[in-house]
């Protein structure tokens, strides 16, 4: 399941404590007009939503990371590549002439 929708869904209302100096920043990019965000709740919005999406690609990249330990994984690639070595072959072969 995403960790968010990007489809338009139901809004909740919460409040969120921020150190002043950061208020006042954000208060002073999105009055110059200086973010893509029109408003603070949009700019807020796209930075936990940006936010949420990097811990996902991290949380991918972990699960990832751990197939370069896992000989069990590595002995099943090499079959497979050796398996597809051939047809590989054959297939730049095919490409390189067009």
């Amino acid at each position: 399941m995403p960790l968010y929708s990007k489809r338009k869904s139901e809004k909740v209302r919460t409040t969120v404590r921020l150190p002043r100096t950061l208020y006042d920043e954000v208060q002073r990019l999105v009055k110059q007009d200086a973010v893509f965000s029109g408003t603070f709740n949009d700019l807020f919005t796209s930075a936990v939503r940006a936010y949420l999406k990097m811990l996902k690609r991290k949380q991918i990249d972990a699960a990832f990371g751990g197939m370069a330990n896992d000989s069990e994984y590595q002995n099943e690639a090499r079959a497979i590549a050796e398996e597809f070595a051939a047809s590989d072959w054959e297939a730049l072969e095919t490409a390189e002439t067009k």
